[in-house]
C-alpha cells in the first residue's frame, strides 16, 4: 500500500469515526487527541460520562464528549468588552432610577 493510499484509508476512517454515536476507549482516544492514560483518568475521577455495561469495557456517547470537549469556553476579548459595556449601561440607568 503506498502513501497515498494510506492517507486515503486514514480520511476514510476519520469520517466513518464522525458517524458513530457510541464510542469505545480507543475511538474515543483517536476522535479527542487524548491519550489512553488520560482518557482512563477522565473516567476514574468522572469527569466524563461513559458507560461501563459489562464492568470492563467503557463506552462514550459521542454528545457527551463532543458536549466535554466544548466545556468551560473562554469568551473572546470581544465579548469581553461588549459585557462591560451592557454592565456599564445597566447599572447607570438603575442608579438613575435612584
Amino acid at each position: 500500500m503506498n502513501i497515498t493510499e494510506q492517507k486515503t484509508l486514514k480520511r476514510i476512517e476519520a469520517l466513518l469515526l464522525n458517524q458513530k454515536p457510541i464510542l469505545n476507549i480507543e475511538e474515543f482516544c483517536r476522535y479527542t487527541g487524548f491519550s489512553k492514560s488520560f482518557a482512563y483518568k477522565l473516567t476514574s475521577t468522572k469527569r466524563i460520562q461513559f458507560s461501563c455495561p459489562n464492568g470492563k469495557l467503557i463506552f462514550f456517547k459521542k454528545t457527551d464528549v463532543d458536549a466535554f470537549l466544548l466545556s468551560n469556553p473562554m469568551s473572546s476579548m470581544e465579548d469581553i468588552e461588549q459585557q462591560s459595556i451592557d454592565y456599564v449601561n445597566k447599572t447607570s440607568s438603575l442608579e438613575g432610577l435612584k
